[in-house]
């Protein structure tokens, strides 16, 4: 009978559609793991997750069961494995944890609980597989699930009724705000219920605009936590089991301290935008600095994410930026290390009056103009993007997006916004955590990187003489608390007034919102750090009558 165990916990980081890529990187963390007895990766780590309807095709199917056979092979000497896949049975698809030991496919265990909120739609592509029993490696009966299932108590039960001693869980859990104490409060229920240790495995990387963060862990079946693998970066972590009267022990092993607070956000935003520039195969970025807080923060991310070199900054003044903002813009780009060109949009102002003239003739000027100038430093951050190849990150938060203050094809274009998910707030503390740490691995340089003033002046997108965002909108400090209780909480505008906001606020903060779904709809792709971001967990009607109002 074993009574000694070695399982590695390799979060590994898969790019979707990469099959031979994914591979390749499982083959590589076995590798690192020659003492194990079992190297246990992600969720559907040999496609990458989430490949939506990628996996529906027949050819992708082929080359992923192809894969699988190889992985299989090389395990008749070293290691044993258990993957993801999906895998095609009795004429059904299903998201599938596999058990590779000995050259070939030692079991299959079924994804029951399949997802289907939020970012969430695997029951479009996968078949629900029926309650799970315990894989059985080498004498041991290990309890497999994958994802989903510890979310909830029914494939516990199944598996500790079926004589499961260990509980291993491969994930493709993305990152959000809270979602770490989450996982760990899951996994000590399930613990509890069971009276079974827990092995827990996710992946890390950027996948469009969901992260992973990693963060594997072991629990005991004391509930204590025996393992903590690093967070946001690839990693294989050995853990030690051995048998005991009262059934599987851990022993104590590395503890890394997860990122939390504002470190884990700004982790996840350079992850995303690292790895959707470097798997998308881009050459570079390039971004508006405008000498505001969102495109400083904008640019820091990208030079942390890819590097100095790989970041182009374009100042793009009109008769309205201040001297303030081309000095601030200057200074950021001188601390971060990034090339930084001036193109006055002057002229093209000029041009769009004069071409408009007659049509526009007996009308007062309006915002109108204002989004011409944001619609012609759009179309230069374009012409440089094709002329060059870099892509365009747009730098709007996530209270802007919520209420419309954004031009559509102005500042608001772009192949990704990194800032898409953040409150207005939550930028400012970001850019406060910038300038005071640098985590590992960052490309960016160190030290203050934000300039002060940057950080304490009234926010302004300066299209006209002494504007500043209170203009048109509420302190950003009421604003994002009134958002979150729209966006996040679904709360109705009277329960919002309710808590001391002055009614009036809300309800024009709620029909700004509702008014902007159709400027949402056509914005680039973003990092998701919150329960509800816009675009895939957040789904409203364009055309919506619908009025919820105080």
């Amino acid at each position: 009978m074993t009574d000694r165990l070695t399982i590695a916990l390799a979060q590994i980081n898969p790019t979707v559609g990469d099959v031979a890529g994914n591979r390749r990187r499982i083959a590589e963390a076995r590798a690192r793991a020659p003492k194990a007895d079992l190297v246990v990766v992600g969720e559907l780590a040999t496609t990458g997750y989430p490949p939506e309807d990628l996996v529906l095709k027949p050819a992708f199917q082929e080359r992923v069961r192809a894969a699988v056979d190889e992985l299989a092979a090389e395990t008749k000497t070293g290691p044993a494995l258990l993957i993801g896949a999906p895998w095609r049975q009795d004429d059904k698809l299903y998201n599938a944890a596999i058990l590779l030991d000995g050259g070939a496919i030692a079991g299959v265990s079924l994804k029951h609980e399949l997802p289907n909120y939020g970012v969430f739609d695997e029951r479009r592509v996968f078949a629900a597989g029926p309650l799970p029993g315990p894989l059985v490696f080498r004498d041991v009966r290990l309890g497999v699930l994958v994802c989903e299932d510890m979310w909830k108590p029914d494939v516990t039960e199944c598996l500790q009724e079926s004589g499961a001693e260990i509980l291993v869980v491969i994930n493709g859990s993305p990152f959000e705000t809270d979602k770490p104490d989450t996982r760990i409060t899951l996994a000590t229920a399930r613990v509890f219920e069971s009276g079974l240790p827990l092995a827990y495995v996710n992946i890390v990387g950027g996948q469009d605009e969901l992260v992973f963060d990693g963060g594997s862990f072991v629990l005991g079946a004391d509930h204590s936590l025996r393992v903590h693998a690093p967070s946001w970066t690839p990693d294989v972590t050995l853990t030690e089991w051995q048998r005991g009267k009262d059934g599987w022990v851990c022993a104590d092993g590395p503890k890394v301290r997860p990122a939390d607070g504002v470190e884990s956000i700004y982790r996840a935003l350079v992850l995303g935008l690292g790895d959707y520039v470097n798997k998308n195969r881009f050459g570079g970025v390039l971004l508006g600095l405008s000498g505001g807080i969102d495109s400083a923060l904008t640019a820091a991310i990208a030079v942390d994410a890819i590097g100095p070199i790989r970041v182009r900054a374009v100042m793009m003044p009109s008769p309205f930026t201040s001297q303030d903002s081309l000095d601030d813009a200057a200074e950021t780009a001188r601390a971060l290390g990034i090339v930084l060109d001036t193109i006055n949009i002057g002229p093209a102002m000029t041009a769009f009056g004069t071409m408009l003239a007659d049509a526009f003739k007996g009308r007062s000027r309006d915002t109108t103009e204002e989004n011409i100038q944001a619609r012609a430093r759009g179309i230069t951050l374009m012409a440089l993007s094709n002329k060059f190849g870099h892509m365009v990150v747009s730098t709007g938060n996530k209270s802007e997006m919520s209420v419309g203050y954004a031009t559509l094809y102005g500042d608001m274009c772009g192949g990704y916004a990194i800032l898409k998910d953040v409150y207005k707030t939550t930028v400012y503390a970001l850019s406060r955590w910038r300038n005071e740490a640098l985590h590992d691995g960052s490309l960016g340089p160190k030290g203050a990187m934000i300039p002060e003033r940057v950080l304490t002046k009234a926010p302004t997108a300066e299209l006209r003489p002494n504007q500043t965002d209170q203009d048109s909108l509420p302190p950003y400090s009421e604003l994002d608390a009134i958002l979150s209780y729209l966006i996040e909480g679904e709360m109705s505008p009277a329960d919002i007034a309710a808590k001391g906001h002055d009614p009036a606020t809300v309800k024009k903060v709620w029909t700004m919102v509702d008014r902007a779904e159709y400027k949402r709809r056509q914005a680039p792709p973003g990092v998701k750090i919150t329960f509800r971001a816009f675009g895939r967990d957040r789904r409203y009607p364009i055309t919506n009558a619908f009025t919820d109002q105080i």
